[in-house]
Formats: structure tokens, C-alpha cells, sequence
């Protein structure tokens, strides 16, 4: 427990909203408008600090959808957004999208997106790091997969994991500060499940203070992956105590967000443990 800085911190909680047919976990769940903004505002009742929306699935062999689909989702669920807290005179909650598309990023911008998760870092599309020049409020989450969701199963190696998936991430750190977006506007995620076998995920978890000295700000998407499934058979909907325990070595490495599908359960969790550290007399 050494690692631990400040005994009743614990990270922020991100609330995933996938509107996609094709999530691993809960595709078709929330694909319905109505549905979706319910599951939003249930989420933050909760606690959550965050909502990340993707209206695209990258589970491991999705399929690209459209860009016009990809906005078309993205635009009716954040003017749903929009409407309802304006109605009420209350400000935005704090919304994340899940895009490597700059024209998606772009329109959800619009629509009161703070913050873009690109699961690319940035590759996929060369405009994207226009949009965060022009919108210097909007945070960025770089992430680091091998290949694209399509492919990046397909027999994934590394030299040394930890150390070339830091190099990688060094790397699209220091094009975004070329190119105008601020280290304090940057967050890093390792990328569990994209690209990687079950020895990869675990090292990743386990060993995520590696990548404190080249970004402070990391965020873990472990939440119900199949690395859990390998290790206990499981559906998605029962891995929970499983995602939990990825989310104690997130805490206990500093990670700064949490990405989760159950808000609840783990604000729960981190509190408990936060306490429990604190009560500590050695």
C-alpha cells in the first residue's frame, strides 16, 4: 500500500454509454434514444463524474460504421442532453465521446462534449488534432491499440509490452504538444483488450505506474473485458467482482479515471477501500 499518496482519494468514475448494436457487453441496450438518456441520467444519480458515449462499437472484430451513422447517433442523444438540462437551468454533465472520426468529434463539441477518447491516439484520422487545436478546452484520452478493432486480435507481439507501449504513448504525447494541445489537457489509456492477450492485460494492470512519468493522467478500461472471462468463464454481466479487483490496482497506481459500466458498484468499492486505507494505524 506504499503507492498510495492521499489515503481518501480515489479515481473518478467514467460511466460507459454505448448507443451501438454491437458492444460486447451491452450492445442494443441502449440503442434507443429514450432508453440511452435514462441510462445517462441513471449513471450520474449514481455518482458517476463522467459519462464516455460511443456510438461505434471497437470490441475486438467490429465492423467501421459510417460517419453519417456515427453523428446521427452521437447528435440525438446529445441534443436529448442538451434540451433537458437547459430546460431545467442546470449546466452540462461532463461528457466524453468515444471517436476516432475529427467530423464526430467536431459535432459533438458542439453539442457540449468536453473531453474525446480516441481509441487510435490519434492515427486514424489526421484532422482530429486540428479539432482539439481549435477547442483548447477539450481534453483528449490517447490510447494505445495495435491495429484496428477489425484486426487487432489477430496474434498481437511486443519486443518488451510495457516498454513499447510507453514508447508509444510518449510518442503521441509529444505530437499533440507539437502541435499546440497542452500536457494538462492529456490523458493516457494502455489499452486493455486492444491488442493484447490475457498475459498482456494482466501485466498492464498490474504494472500501470510505469506509465506515471510520461503522463500523470491515466485512465483504465478494464470493465468487464473477456481477460476476465480467460481467467473465470464468465459472460460480460458477470464479471463485476472482476472488474473490481482491476479498479483496486487502478487506485492503488494513481490512475486518475476509472472507465466503468457499473457507476454504483464501484464508487462503492473505491470509497470502502479509500476509508479502510485511511483507518489504518501502520
Amino acid at each position: 500500500m506504499e503507492k498510495i499518496v492521499n489515503k481518501l482519494a480515489y479515481p473518478k468514475i467514467m460511466g460507459i454509454l454505448n448507443i451501438t448494436p454491437d458492444s460486447f457487453s451491452d450492445g442494443n441496450m441502449w440503442l434507443d434514444p429514450d432508453q440511452a438518456f435514462m441510462h445517462f441520467q441513471t449513471m450520474l444519480t449514481a455518482g458517476a463524474d463522467m459519462i464516455d458515449i460511443g456510438a461505434e462499437s471497437t470490441r475486438p472484430g467490429a465492423k467501421a460504421i459510417s460517419t453519417e451513422e456515427e453523428i446521427q447517433r452521437i447528435s440525438m442523444i446529445l441534443e436529448m442532453i442538451r434540451s433537458e438540462y437547459n430546460a431545467g437551468g442546470s449546466s452540462l454533465p461532463r461528457i466524453s465521446i468515444d471517436t476516432r472520426k475529427s467530423v464526430v468529434a467536431a459535432a459533438a463539441i458542439k453539442l457540449g462534449a468536453v473531453m474525446i477518447n480516441d481509441i487510435s491516439a490519434l492515427n486514424y484520422d489526421p484532422q482530429m488534432v486540428e479539432i482539439l487545436k481549435d477547442n483548447p478546452s477539450v481534453e483528449i484520452i490517447l490510447m494505445h491499440s495495435l491495429g484496428d478493432p477489425e484486426t487487432m486480435q489477430i496474434s498481437p507481439h511486443y519486443n518488451n509490452l510495457l516498454e513499447d507501449i510507453k514508447a508509444y504513448l510518449a510518442e503521441r504525447i509529444e505530437f499533440c504538444t507539437q502541435k499546440g494541445i497542452s500536457e494538462d489537457r492529456i490523458l493516457i489509456d494502455p489499452g486493455i483488450g486492444f491488442g493484447k492477450f490475457l498475459e498482456h492485460n494482466l501485466s498492464l494492470i498490474a504494472n500501470l505506474e510505469v506509465f506515471l512519468p510520461i503522463c500523470k493522467r491515466i485512465l483504465l478500461g478494464a470493465s468487464r473485458k473477456s481477460f476476465i472471462n480467460q481467467i473465470q468463464v464468465s459472460t460480460p454481466s458477470q464479471r463485476l467482482s472482476g472488474s473490481l479487483a482491476a479498479a483496486f490496482f487502478a487506485w492503488q497506481n494513481r490512475a486518475e479515471i476509472i472507465r466503468v459500466h457499473d457507476v454504483s458498484e464501484h464508487i462503492q468499492f473505491l470509497r470502502v477501500l479509500s476509508h479502510l486505507e485511511s483507518s489504518r494505524l501502520i
